[in-house]
C-alpha cells in the first residue's frame, strides 16, 4: 500500500511540475479574480444551474434544500423520491445501503457506481463493490444521480447508474455550522463544521457523531471526521485535498425473524444474536490538481487512496434441532419444519481488510471540428485494490477469538481509458459519442482453507493456491439533446452496460477460474425534461436494459445461502417508464411563499428473458419470464409542501412500493424460515415541519417517520425477516454563524 501511495504522489507531483508552474501568459485568463476558488473535484453532473439540461440521460440533483426540508434520518429517505430507485432498508439506520436502479438486484448496491465527492467508496470498486460503508446524510450537501449514457465517463460499474454523495466546500469567509437532532431510545446526531478562506487557501473541518441505543433492533455509534482544503497555486492551477476518518461500531447482524415470529407480532425488533458486532474503520485521502492550460483546455488529475477494515463477529445458528453445540436459545416455532432457529455456542468471524488506490487524469478540451463547436472529455485511470480475508471460528457465542479456518488475499489491477465528444451542431441540438475501455487483471491467493483429504471432508490446512484471470471490455455510448424551446428538452441515449465479476465469485477456493463473463447489457433511454421558470420542473423517461449476461449473486446477503458456485446468469430484460415533476402553485399566484406538489412514478417490468433452469425437488424448473427478486413493478413517491415568508414550512410525503418477489422462483407463500415469500405492497408516510427563526441563520424542525405506524416487512434478506421501523419522532436544530 505504501508503494502504491508513493507512486500516486509521484505522479501527482509530476503532473504539477509539467503543468502547474506559474508561467506568465496574456492569453490565459486567471482561474479566479479573487482569492475565492472553487474546490477542484470530480462531479458527475455539476452544481451550476442548467447543467442537467445538457446531460445525455436521466439525471437528478438532490441538494441541501431537499435535505433541510425533509430532515432525513438516512439517505434512504431522499433516494426514495428518485424515479427508478428502489430502497431496501436493512437495519433502519442506513448503515448498509441497499438500492437498485431500474429493477436490478439491490443487494449491497453492488450494481451501482457509488462515489463521494467523485471518489469511489465501495470496499473494492472492481472485485468487491459492496456498500458496507455508507456516507451519512447528516454531513452531506447533496446527492447526484445519473442513469443515462453519460455514465460511460465513470466506471467500472456502468449498468444501473452513478450515485455521487457530495460534501460542502470550504467557505469564502469564516463560517461555523452546527446541526443537532434526536429522538427516543438514545438516537442522536450531532454535526459541526468550521471553515474559512485565508488568502488563497480555504479549508473546512467537520465532525459527525451519530448514535442510537435502540433504533428498531439496531444500536450503533459512529464518528466521522473530515477535512477539505483548497489552494490556489497560481493563476492557472489549484489544488484540492480531502482527508477522512470514519469509525463505526454497530450490532449489525444477518439473522432475521422466522415467519411465525413475524406473524405473532411480538418480537419485531428482538436481538436474536445479541453479541453480533461489526466494527468498521475507514481512512481516506484524495487530492485533485486542476490546471487551466489555456482558455479551451483544462487538466484535472485526481489521486486517492483508502483503507477499510470490517471485522464482523456473527453467532452461528441452525434450523436443525439435532445440531450439536446448541446454547439452548431457540427462536420461532420448533414444531414446524425450518420454523425455528437454534442458536449455537460458536461464532463465525468474517475479518476483512481492504486497500484501494487510484489515479485519474481527466482532460477537457473545447475545439472546433467540422466547423462546429465540440467538447471533448477524455482520460484514463489506474486502480489497485487488495482484500485480506480471514474466517475465524469462535470457541463460544460471545467471542471473536478462535481457530483460523480460512485465509486468503485477493488483488486486482485495473486500467481504464475513456473519451466522450459532444458535437454542438446548433444552439438547440447536440450529439455525443463516447467509448470506454476497461481491463481488470485479478488474482486470488488461498493460504488456508477446508479441503477433502483421504476421503475426509472439511480438513483445515495451510496451502498456497494462486490463480488469476482477466476481464476486458469496450463500452460504447451515444446520445443527443435537443432543445425544442427554452422550456422543453428532448434526450435519448444508448450505451453498453458493464460490471466485472467479483474476484471471489470468479475463482473457486481450489483456484479454478469459472471464466465468468462480465455483466453486459445494452441500455436505451428516451426522455424529455421540462422547466418553466421556477413554476414547473419535470422529467419523463422510457428505458430498456437488455442484459446479455447478468451474474446471479451468491452471497449470504443476497439470500443465496446454499450455492456452491456461480454461473453466468443469462439474459434479463428490464423495461419501464419514469415520470417525475415538481410544481409550485405559489409562483402561479404571484406569492412570495412557496406551495409545492411533487410526484415520482416508476412503472417497470424486470424478467428473466431466456431459458434458465433451477432444480426444485428433483425437477428442473424453467424461470423464464419470472420477475427478478426485489423488483417492484410500481413505485410512487408524492409530496406536498409549503414554505411561508414568516419562516414556517412543512412537507408531507408518501412512498408506495408495489409487491415484490424475493426469489427467482417467484414464490408467493412465505417459507417457515422467513427468507422467501412475496412482499406485500406498502405505503409509508413521512412528515416534517420546520421554522426559520427571524433575523438569524437558525432553524428548528420536527419530523415524523412512518406517520401511520405501518407495520411491514422491508426485506427477507440476508437471513430472515426485517421489519420496517415503526413511527419515530425526531427533533432538530441547526444554526450557522
Amino acid at each position: 500500500m505504501i508503494r502504491i501511495s508513493a507512486v500516486l504522489l509521484t505522479s501527482l507531483l509530476l503532473s504539477y511540475s509539467l503543468f502547474g508552474q506559474d508561467k506568465k501568459s496574456t492569453e490565459t485568463p486567471k482561474l479566479s479574480d479573487s482569492t475565492i476558488i472553487e474546490m477542484p473535484q470530480i462531479m458527475i453532473i455539476g452544481k451550476r444551474d442548467g447543467l442537467i439540461s445538457k446531460t445525455p440521460g436521466s439525471a437528478i440533483i438532490l441538494g441541501s434544500r431537499d435535505i433541510k426540508q425533509f430532515a432525513p434520518l438516512t439517505s434512504n429517505e431522499l433516494l426514495r423520491k428518485v424515479t427508478g430507485i428502489n430502497v431496501v432498508d436493512e437495519e433502519g439506520a442506513g448503515l448498509r445501503l441497499n438500492i437498485s436502479i431500474r429493477g436490478l438486484d439491490p443487494d449491497r448496491s453492488r450494481n451501482i457506481l457509488m462515489l463521494e465527492d467523485g471518489v469511489p467508496i465501495a470496499l473494492g470498486p472492481y472485485g468487491e463493490p459492496e456498500m458496507y460503508f455508507t456516507p451519512a446524510i447528516d454531513k452531506m450537501s447533496g446527492i447526484e444521480i445519473l442513469k443515462g449514457s453519460g455514465q460511460i465517463l465513470f466506471g467500472p460499474q456502468t449498468i444501473g447508474g452513478v450515485v455521487n454523495f457530495f460534501t460542502a466546500d470550504p467557505p469564502s469567509s469564516e463560517a461555523t455550522r452546527i446541526k443537532l437532532s434526536g429522538a427516543k431510545d438514545g438516537y442522536f446526531s450531532g454535526f459541526a463544521s468550521y471553515g474559512n478562506t485565508i488568502g488563497k487557501t480555504g479549508f473546512l473541518v467537520s465532525y459527525l457523531h451519530k448514535r442510537a441505543d435502540e433504533l428498531g433492533m439496531t444500536n450503533f455509534r459512529l464518528n466521522d471526521l473530515s477535512a477539505k482544503i483548497k489552494i490556489e497555486l497560481n493563476e492557472k492551477s489549484n489544488l484540492g485535498i480531502k482527508l477522512g476518518f470514519y469509525d463505526e461500531q454497530s450490532n449489525s447482524t444477518y439473522i432475521g425473524l422466522t415467519q411465525t415470529m413475524f406473524d405473532q407480532g411480538e418480537q419485531d425488533f428482538v436481538r436474536m444474536a445479541p453479541n453480533d458486532n461489526i466494527p468498521i474503520k475507514r481512512l481516506s485521502a484524495s487530492t485533485t490538481h486542476q490546471f487551466q492550460i489555456n482558455e479551451n483546455i483544462s487538466l484535472k488529475t485526481t489521486a486517492y487512496a483508502y483503507t477499510t477494515s470490517r471485522n464482523w463477529q456473527r453467532q452461528d445458528f441452525s434450523f436443525n434441532s439435532s445440531a450439536s453445540n446448541k446454547t439452548g436459545v431457540i427462536w420461532g416455532n420448533s414444531s414446524i419444519t425450518n420454523g425455528a432457529v437454534y442458536m449455537l455456542n460458536s461464532t463465525g468471524n468474517r475479518n476483512r481488510q481492504f486497500e484501494v488506490a487510484g489515479i485519474e487524469p481527466r482532460l477537457s478540451i473545447n475545439h472546433n471540428f467540422l466547423n462546429i463547436k465540440n467538447e471533448l472529455e477524455t482520460g484514463f485511470r489506474y486502480l489497485y485494490e487488495k482484500a485480506d480475508e480471514q474466517f475465524v471460528v469462535g470457541s463460544n457465542a460471545s467471542t471473536s477469538d478462535g481457530l483460523l479456518r480460512d485465509k486468503e488475499v485477493r488483488t486486482g489491477n485495473s486500467f481504464s481509458a475513456y473519451a466522450q465528444n459532444t458535437f454542438n451542431i446548433t444552439k438547440k441540438l447536440s450529439l455525443n459519442a463516447g467509448l470506454r475501455l476497461e481491463n481488470f487483471d485479478y488474482e486470488r491467493q488461498i493460504l488456508r482453507g477446508r479441503y477433502r483429504i483421504n476421503n475426509v471432508n472439511n480438513v483445515i490446512r495451510d496451502t498456497n493456491i494462486v490463480s488469476s484471470d482477466n476481464t476486458f471490455a469496450l463500452i460504447p455510448g451515444a446520445g443527443f439533446n435537443y432543445a425544442i424551446n427554452d422550456e422543453i428538452n428532448l434526450f435519448a441515449g444508448v450505451h453498453k452496460g458493464f460490471a466485472p465479476p467479483r474476484i471471489k465469485d470468479a475463482i473457486t477456493a481450489e483456484g479454478v477460474p469459472y471464466n465468468l463473463d462480465a455483466e453486459l447489457s445494452t441500455n436505451y433511454e428516451l426522455g424529455t425534461r421540462i422547466g418553466i421558470g421556477n413554476v414547473l420542473s419535470a422529467e419523463f423517461t422510457a428505458f430498456i436494459l437488455d442484459f446479455q449476461n447478468q451474474i446471479i449473486p451468491v452471497s449470504n446477503s443476497s439470500g443465496n445461502l446454499n450455492a456452491t458456485g456461480v454461473i453466468n446468469g443469462g439474459q434479463t430484460m428490464h423495461k419501464g417508464i419514469e415520470a417525475g415533476f415538481k410544481f409550485d402553485f405559489g409562483k402561479i399566484i404571484g406569492s412570495k411563499s412557496s406551495y409545492t406538489l411533487e410526484s415520482s412514478l416508476t412503472l417497470q417490468n424486470s424478467v428473466y428473458s431466456s431459458d434458465r433452469f433451477i432444480a426444485v425437488g428433483g425437477k428442473a424448473v424453467n424461470i423464464k419470464n419470472n420477475t427478478l427478486p426485489y423488483s417492484a413493478n410500481v413505485m410512487i413517491w408524492n409530496a406536498v409542501g409549503m414554505n411561508l415568508l414568516n419562516g414556517f414550512g412543512f412537507r408531507l410525503s408518501g412512498n408506495y412500493i408495489g409487491e415484490q418477489f424475493t426469489d427467482e422462483l417467484n414464490t408467493s407463500i412465505a417459507s417457515a424460515n422467513g427468507r422467501t415469500g412475496q412482499l406485500k405492497s406498502r405505503y409509508i408516510i413521512d412528515a416534517n415541519a420546520f421554522y426559520r427563526i427571524p433575523k438569524t441563520n437558525a432553524s428548528l424542525n420536527l419530523a415524523v417517520k412512518n406517520l401511520s405506524n405501518e407495520r411491514y416487512i422491508s426485506t427477507r434478506r440476508p437471513e430472515g425477516i426485517r421489519v420496517g421501523l415503526p413511527r419515530l419522532v425526531t427533533a432538530g436544530f441547526e444554526v450557522s454563524f
